[in-house]
This record gives C-alpha cells, sequence and structure tokens, in this order.
C-alpha cells in the first residue's frame, strides 16, 4: 500500500517509516524540519533511512492547506499516519501560536486530505498529557480529559474531538494513540532522557523538579513503534446500531488506546539507570513543580492489547542502556 508518514524526520515517525519500507509498503515521509530543537538530529534520522528505495522525503508544513490538499490529490495514499505535531509541554507556554499552526490547522488539513480522497484509514498521535492533572490511576480511555494544563494538551484533545466529528460525519476511519513518554535511541533533546544523559556525561547539574517526587510510564520506541503498526491494521468500525449505548464513540469509525508501558517509574529511578549505563553519578539540582506539569503518568493499556494482542514491555535499565549507547556514538561522531 502507500503511505503518508508526517513527522518522519521527527523521533517516533522516522522509526515508522522505516518499519513499513521493511515490510514492502511505499512510503512518502513528510516533514517541515523546523529548528525546535537542532534540525541536524532530523536530517541524520532522515539520513539513517535514505537507502530505503520505497520511501521518499518531501519538505512540507502540514499547515499550508494548498500544499497539502494537492498532495493527497496527486499521490493517492491508502493509509495516514499522522505524527507531526509541535512537540513539547513546556514550549507550550512560551509559544502558543506554534502549536495552533501545527497541531490545530495540521490536524485539519490531514482530515480533510483524508476525507477528500478517501483513504482507509488515519492513525493519529494524542498524548498522555490529555489527562492533566487526573488522579484516578491508571489513566483509561473512559476516563474525563476536561481539565487540560497546558495547550499541548489542550490541542491534543482538540484532535481528538476532530477526527471524531470526521469518523462521525464522512464515515472516515480514525484511530488516536495515546503516547505516555516515549524514548530509546534517536530521541528528542528537549526530553529528559537525552536532558539527563548529556548533563551527567558533561559533569553538569541536572534539574530534577518536584524535588523528585514525579512518575512518569516510560515507553520505549520499538514497543511505540509495533503498537503503531500492528493497530494500523485494525480499521474501526462503528458498533451495530441494535446493540449501541450512549457512548457516540461507539457509532463512529473511531478509536483511542493509550500506549505506554503501564510501570510508572520513579523519576529518581530514572535518573539511577542513567548512572548505570554511563558509570557516572548525577549531581541533582532540586527544584519545584513546572507550570503544564504532571507529578504522575500511568497507561491503563487493556483496550490495545484486548485489540492487537501486544503492550509495551521493555524494561526501562534495557531501554535505557540502548539509549546511552546511541547518545555516545551519536555525539561521538557529531563532535
Amino acid at each position: 500500500m502507500k503511505y503518508l508518514v508526517t513527522g518522519a524526520a521527527g523521533f517516533i515517525g522516522n522509526f515508522v517509516a522505516e518499519r513499513l519500507c521493511e515490510q514492502g509498503h511505499d512510503v512518502v515521509g513528510l516533514d517541515n524540519l523546523n529548528d525546535y530543537y537542532d534540525p541536524n538530529l532530523k536530517l541524520a534520522r532522515l539520513k539513517r533511512i535514505e537507502h530505503l528505495s520505497t520511501f521518499r522525503f518531501i519538505k512540507m508544513d502540514i499547515s499550508d492547506r494548498i500544499a497539502i490538499a494537492r498532495l493527497f490529490e496527486d499521490e493517492k495514499f491508502d493509509r495516514v499516519i499522522h505524527l507531526a505535531a509541535q512537540a513539547g509541554v513546556r514550549y507550550s507556554i512560551e509559544n502558543p501560536m506554534a502549536y495552533i499552526d501545527s497541531n490545530m490547522v495540521g490536524m485539519a488539513t490531514i482530515l480533510e486530505g483524508c476525507r477528500h480522497n478517501k483513504v482507509q484509514h488515519l492513525v493519529y498521535a494524542s498524548s498522555s498529557s490529555v489527562y492533566g492533572a487526573n488522579k484516578k490511576i491508571p489513566f483509561a480511555e473512559s476516563d474525563r480529559v476536561d481539565h487540560p494544563v497546558s495547550l499541548y494538551a489542550a490541542t491534543k484533545k482538540s484532535n481528538e474531538l476532530m477526527a471524531h466529528t470526521y469518523s462521525h460525519l464522512y464515515s472516515l476511519p480514525t484511530t488516536g494513540l495515546r503516547f505516555f513518554t516515549v524514548y530509546g535511541p534517536w530521541g528528542r533533546p528537549d526530553m529528559a532522557p537525552f536532558l539527563f544523559t548529556d548533563a551527567i556525561a558533561n559533569d553538569r547539574p541536572i534539574k530534577v523538579f518536584n524535588n523528585g517526587k514525579m512518575q512518569r510510564d516510560f515507553t520505549y520506541i520499538d514497543d511505540i513503534v509495533e503498537g503503531i503498526i500492528r493497530i494500523q491494521d485494525v480499521i474501526p468500525m462503528p458498533t451495530d446500531k441494535a446493540t449501541l449505548d450512549e457512548s457516540s464513540e461507539a457509532s463512529a469509525f473511531y478509536k483511542l488506546y493509550n500506549i505506554g508501558n503501564n510501570q510508572p517509574v520513579e523519576l529518581e529511578q530514572f535518573i539511577t539507570c542513567i548512572e548505570n549505563a554511563l558509570g557516572k553519578k548525577a549531581n541533582k539540582q532540586y527544584l519545584p513543580m513546572q507550570d503544564g506539569d504532571v507529578v504522575r503518568t500511568f497507561a491503563d493499556v487493556s483496550g490495545l492489547e484486548n485489540t492487537i494482542d501486544f503492550k509495551p514491555n521493555t524494561q526501562l535499565q534495557d531501554g535505557i542502556n540502548e539509549f546511552v549507547e546511541w547518545y555516545l556514538l551519536f555525539l561521538g561522531d557529531e563532535r
């Protein structure tokens, strides 16, 4: 089949494009290569998969309505995996309009492209951030998510609402995946694994927010990619109207799943894993909670497991070892 993968120079999108090509599909990868973080890392990711004969890269911004509409019309994609977005909770507090343009307008252009060109299935990235400061754990897809604590979270919840509307009105099958703190080789430099590893390796103090009283459901990249590849083959169908309950979700070609490791880890334990991998101790600078942050994330992944017979299972120390090994090689090459 022919796929569009948006965010193909990004962390998750790059690995998804690679897997699809290895399965024999044709993949058009899209990215605007913005400078939210070092574009050289994005270019290096693209170089990693440039040898794949069925992969083609196009530099394009998903918020460009005319260009995206033309792309869909020209390429006639069978399926779309939409992973491009302006990422980062903290950055959304400083630069809100970047999130409106990329995450809201960009999602609308992708939905319109899918709608008008008979795309079989749209799989898109949501986020665990939609759960905000919910106290019930683990977080389940049926939980209320009406109180986001960052604009990033608000745009991701909006994406889910937009997808539901298109699924309901136009019978467009859509599946949203709420990612839980993805990490691994080629990961983003604004995320804790990279920030902490870089600081510890170079004898700088690390900033430990909320005095270390944080928990995250760290999910390894290979597990995320496996979940995406499996779920894109499961096209949502509405429930038989005769058996419908009061859930409007059941009446649309629409599904939502958590995808997380189902094993929240304390920040101190996470730091210890990095120390073990580097063979060096961290100099910790304890700080209060940051605006927009949450104390805990914890995914209930029973829905995903029941649907695709898979749930993330990589142990944190194993995943961190792989990340640190890549970090040392990549930064060694760069320097």
